[in-house]
This record gives C-alpha cells, structure tokens and sequence, in this order.
C-alpha cells in the first residue's frame, strides 16, 4: 500500500489553512486580552478548532511521516494474529468509535468544570496546548510502538525496552493506577444512574443494541458500515426517547435501582464485555456510543455559535494566585494540571493505545487519525465542558461545587457565603435555578457533573427554549453516564491484558491473552479488585474508592509520565534520537507538574491540601475528643485519619515507582547513545500487509484507485 507521500500545497489550500490560522489567532487574542469586558464562548470554541485543525494537518503529520515512519506495507497484530476474540482487524470508522469511546471517560467532563473555579483562561489553554504538544502526541506514539510489538501493554513495554527494574516499577505501577481509574470511574457512573429510572433505560438499551450490530457487521452484512451506522443510530435514538417514557410510567420502578445494586450490574458487565469477543458487544458499543457523544459536543458547539452567550466566570479569578479555592485548595501550578486530566494529557489513554486499539488497528498509517485524532476529539468535549461551566452565573457555579460544610444547606446561608467571595447571587436565584430543572436543590452537588449539566441545558435552552431547561438538564446527566461507562468496559479489558502480561512472566501461557482460562481468570481479578473498592465506597462515604478519590489526577498524570518516559526510550533506542524531543519535552513537563504536585499533597503544611497534615490534625482533635467538620461522628474522624494516611503513602510509593522508571529510562537512553550495540528492540518482524484500507476517515483518489486494483486483482475478480 502506498504511503503518505508529501504533495506540493495548492494556492487554494495555502488560503484556506491562512484563514484558519487568523481566526485562530483572533480568538486566542480575544481570549487572552480581553479584560473587563464581555467576551463569547463563541471565541473559545473558534480557538479551539482552529488550533486542533492545525496541528492535525501539520503537526500529527510530520510526526507520523518524518519521526515514526508509519508503513502502510506492513502487517498490523491484528492482521497477523487474527483470532476473532481480542485480534480483530476492524474497520477504521468502527476504531475510531471505539478508541474515542474508551479514552473519553470522566476526565473530559469533570476536570475542566472543577478548573473554571481558577478562571477560563488557564483551563482553556493547558486544554488546547497540551493536547496538541503532550496528550495527543503520546496517545499516537504508543499506538504506533505497541502496535510493531504485537499490541504489548504500556508495562509490558517497558519492561521489554526499559528493564526488568524500571520495567518491573511501571508494571506495578501502572497496574494499581488502573485499579485506582476504574474504581473512581465506575463510581461516578453510579452517582449519575442512582434512582434514574430514564437514565438506567436507555444505558442498558445499548448493550442488545451493540450486540446487534456487532452480529450485523460479523455474520449478517459484513463490511456494510452504513447500514449498522444508521440502524444504530436509529435504535439508540429511539432508546433514548423511551427512557423518559419508561420513567414516567409503572415500569419506572423497575429501572430504579438502588446504589449497591447497580454496583453488581456493573461489574456483571465489565467481566462480560472482557471476556466476549471484542467485535461482538466493546467494538459496537463503542462506536454506538460516540454518536450520542460526538452528537452532543457538535450540537453545544452549535448552541454556542447560534446563541453566543457570554463567559460570566473571570478570565482568572483571585483563586488562582490564593490558592485556596473552596471547589479545590492549592493554586494555578500545579493544580489545574492536575484536575483537567482527560483532555489535554492522560496516562489512561496510554493504556487503551497499548491495549485494545493496536490489536485491532488495520493499517500502521491509521494511527494518526485514530490516535491524534481521537485525542483532539476529546479535547474537543473538555472545551465545551470548561464552555458549560464558564456561561453560568458564577455565583450558581459556586454555590454547587463548594462543599456543605462551607456554605451550609440553605439558600440564604450559601448566598451570604458565595458573596463573601465578590460573586452576588440571591437566595431566590439559587432557588429558581433548582426549580428550573426539576431539582429541589443543586447546593453543593459537587464532582462536575451536576454543574456541567446546568450548563448544558442553558446553552441548549437558548436555542430550544427555556421550558425545555429540565429536559437538557436530565439528558446531560444521562449522557455524561453513558459517556463514562463506555471506558469503564474497554478499561476493564485493558486491565485484563496488563495482568495477563504481568503474570505471562511468570507463567508462559498467560502471554496469549486469547488464552481462555487466562482471560476468564484475569477478568475476574481485575473486576473483583475495582468492583471490591467500588461497592464499599457505595456503602460507606468515606471508605472504598471514595478513600482513594483524592488521588485519582495525580495518579492518572503519573501514568502519563511512565507512557512518554517509555516513548522517549523507543524513539532514543530506534534510531529516532533527533526526534526524542517530542516526548521528552512532555515527559520533563508533566514530571514537574506531577512530582510538584505529589510533594505538596504529601508534605503541604496546608491541611487542605497535604495528607499528612489533615491527618495530623484529625488525629489531635481524636486525642481532644473534638469531631471536626466534615466528619460527624467519632467513627468518621477516625476514618479521615486512616484514609488520610494511605492516600499520603500512596501518593508517595506512586511518585518513587515514577521516579525510578524515568530514571532508569535515562540510563537506558544515555547507554544506548554511548553504545548503540548493547541496545535491542522487542520490534515484531515485519509481514507484508495484504489489507487494503484508507488511512484517514475519507479515502483520497489515490487509495479509492488502490482499492478498485486490490478488488480486480482478487481471485474471481
């Protein structure tokens, strides 16, 4: 298959691209300068497209044709070791659903809505910039390494190239974050879908639906991607429709499942989607999903466009120099690093492009669009949700995401408070802004959701009207649920894979991680570990996963620097030296980011924001026999002092593994530079591909006229 071959740019081109590039420029000037007076949403969503347009076409490119040299010739894992369970060569329309789907989990919606206490203007460019020079560069980086290595897992990778020491540190590590992600994820799934008759409906309508489709595409009608598109979209449009008349109606309580229970549907559910066939029920459900998911980002872009309502939140607000922030503590560097994960940089992702993807990507030039451009794609959805955030009334912003024991639980108490910061807002707007959308409160509904909710329905409301406020509000809550669960299912699977090749060093027949005793034994450990930390953190506020809750952006940021230390390695050690700066430069970043922010979080004298000092002063108030707020009993102080203590060791033991597989990678790179020949490359042998497929989402003339000669020249042709 012929490769990406550079071509002589047209004038017509040239004016296109110049275009996008002023009002790219426009709008970040708009952005960045404007001070005291109104400014669109409109401008962010304009910077934001311009910006990823650009570095998609120019960047992304460069990168896969001068720095990894994707080859369209040769076989992919998928192509090689199909199997039909977990190598599958898939269509690179249903791939880039899928991978999207998996990457874009809680991040994405909730870092960005928590960042907009600092300000829009800081959010928005660690979101834009970030992505483009750190996030989407390392989702594509270890796409393309994990695929020439058999679609090896980010641990298993570096174990090969690094080291057994280092190698042995980022399994171990990456291991536990992943427990840690999923446990958080699958927590914020069953906040949203508690007591939601509506939203538990049309979720669970998505899995028959996928099944469908995954049947349609394998048996049925291979190979007619329209067809299922539009039968899905179709069937989840109508499922979407019948939630709302299935709350309404006597099946209502049928559907309204109690916390615990959805814990157990859950974990039935990622043990399932692990072990099934990846076309029969991941693939489909994934691609199924991202059109409800792309479906809502391009309609908010529009709202925005069409209503162009104002940001009502600062540019930067005093929070950010303070630091004392009630959403949040700590300040601008490193937090808001830290708290928009998803969507400018995650080690999460890492680990879905060394786990499912590259075992059913067709063709190595695929990599760009499906890695880069997913990675865009979810930034994409971190804008409109900073967007959401920004266009309320800053004073609502506040009243939802600062805890109970900050501004009390009646509206005149949380409008004195909310004041007290120089943003007005009355008890009777805080009461009418709940009416609005059919709540009886949305005083401290903290996490993100709730707030990106209300935002969504008011950039909506403009355009349908406002008597359609509690519909959005509702829907929001819906899809942010469905958008996380569609990681929680592809995670589950990636952290099968991460223990099968952990444990295929010990025991040979776990590396096939099609082995069947294998995949159904690891599926259960991994289940059972996040399913274990979840049902106990449903059952007791401050135990389980909400123990670990505090750690979940310093871990996710860790395991970005473990994936770009591994990448920077493999571009040292294959030849690319001149080119390490792509990683590297990132890696040096988000290390300081993340190590900064570890220190803090350990050793801060602030009890708000260091573990051991909260610790310390739980612990004083138990020898006082003083409770202190929020803990309401004895028991509860007790349990802030223990969680206090293991997320403080935690973060600690996190930080040296990272240290010690960033280390050890700079002993790797430097021996390779001064002795090339002791270094060896776990590289898969080459295969010539005899797939014929499109490198980006529309074929271009020359591969459509590739396709047309593959056809004729097929036997029978």
């Amino acid at each position: 298959m012929r490769t990406d071959s550079p071509r002589k740019a047209r004038p017509r081109s040239i004016v296109i691209w110049t275009l996008v590039a002023l009002v790219s420029a426009a709008a970040w000037s708009v952005l960045a300068l404007s001070r005291g007076e109104e400014v669109s949403a409109a401008w962010m969503v304009a910077a934001a497209l311009g910006s990823y347009a650009i570095a998609y076409r120019f960047y992304a490119k460069f990168i896969a044709r001068k720095v990894l040299k994707v080859d369209g010739t040769r076989a992919t894992p998928a192509e090689r070791l199909n199997n039909g369970i977990d190598f599958h060569p898939t269509d690179r329309r249903v791939l880039l659903g899928h991978h999207f789907a998996a990457i874009a989990g809680a991040g994405p919606l909730v870092g960005p809505v928590l960042a907009a206490q600092m300000g829009y203007l800081p959010g928005t460019i660690w979101i834009i910039v970030g992505v483009i020079l750190a996030g989407a560069v390392q989702d594509m980086v270890v796409l393309f390494f994990s695929t020439r290595r058999d679609g090896r897992s980010l641990g298993q990778m570096a174990r090969e190239e690094i080291g057994p020491f280092g190698g042995a540190a980022a399994l171990i590590a990456a291991f536990a974050i992943m427990i840690i992600l999923l446990g958080v994820l699958a927590l914020v799934i069953v906040n949203a879908l508690a007591q939601s008759p509506w939203g538990t409906f049309s979720i669970a309508m998505t899995v028959p639906i996928a099944l469908l489709m995954g049947f349609y595409l394998r048996v049925l009608r291979p190979g007619r991607i329209t067809e299922v598109s539009l039968i899905g979209v179709a069937l989840l449009l109508f499922a979407l429709v019948a939630g709302r008349w299935v709350a309404e109606s006597s099946w209502a309580g049928t559907f309204t499942l109690a916390p615990s229970t959805l814990v157990v549907w859950l974990v039935a559910y990622g043990f399932i989607a692990s072990i099934l066939p990846v076309w029969m029920l991941l693939a489909p459900r994934d691609y199924l999903s991202t059109f409800m998911k792309i479906g809502t980002i391009v309609l908010l872009a529009l709202g925005v466009v069409i209503a162009l309502p104002t940001l009502r939140m600062d540019p930067v607000t005093d929070f950010a120099s303070r630091g004392d922030g009630p959403v949040f503590a700590g300040s601008l560097f490193p937090f808001v690093f830290i708290t928009i994960a998803c969507g400018a940089l995650s080690g999460f992702h890492a680990l879905i492009s060394s786990g499912t993807t590259p075992k059913m990507i067709q063709k190595e030039t695929q990599v760009r669009m499906i890695g880069y451009g997913s990675m865009l794609m979810e930034s994409s959805v971190a804008v409109m949700a900073l967007v959401a955030a920004s266009v309320i009334d800053p004073g609502l912003y506040f009243a939802m995401n600062a805890p109970a024991g900050v501004i009390g639980d009646t509206v005149q108490n949380a409008s004195q408070v909310v004041g007290g910061w120089g943003y007005q807002i009355s008890p009777e707007d805080l009461a009418a802004a709940a009416k609005n959308v059919e709540e009886a409160s949305l005083l401290s509904r903290t996490g993100g959701a709730p707030t990106l909710a209300v935002g969504v329905s008011e950039i909506f409301s403009e355009v349908t009207g406002g008597g359609l406020r509690a519909f959005w509000y509702h829907f929001a809550i819906m899809f942010e649920a469905l958008f996380i669960l569609t990681a929680l299912d592809a995670g589950t699977r990636v952290g099968r894979f991460m223990l099968q090749d952990t444990l295929g060093n010990l025991y040979k027949p776990f590396k096939n991680v099609s082995w069947k005793p294998g995949l159904v034994i690891t599926s259960g450990i991994v289940c059972g570990l996040w399913g274990y930390f979840l049902w106990v953190g449903v059952h007791e506020p401050l135990g389980g996963i909400n123990q670990l809750f505090p750690i979940f952006g310093i871990s996710n940021q860790l395991l970005a620097a473990v994936a770009l230390a591994v990448c920077t390695t493999l571009l040292v050690k294959s030849g690319r030296l001149k080119w390490a700066w792509i990683t590297g430069i990132p890696l040096v970043w988000d290390a300081t980011v993340t190590l900064t922010a570890s220190w803090q979080k350990v050793f801060s004298g602030d009890p708000r924001v260091g573990f051991f000092k909260q610790r310390s002063i739980y612990h004083d108030g138990i020898d006082r026999g003083e409770v202190i707020a929020p803990a309401k009993s004895m028991d509860d102080m007790h349990t802030i002092v223990t969680n206090s203590t293991v997320d403080g060791v935690l973060t600690a033991v996190l930080a040296l593994l990272i240290v010690i597989v960033i280390a050890d990678a700079t002993r790797v790179c430097i021996r390779h530079v001064r002795r090339p020949a002791l270094s060896t490359l776990s590289e898969a042998p080459y295969v010539e591909s005899r797939i014929v497929a499109p490198a980006g989402l529309i074929a271009t003339k020359e591969e459509k006229e590739e396709a047309r000669d593959a056809v004729g020249a097929a036997p029978g042709g």
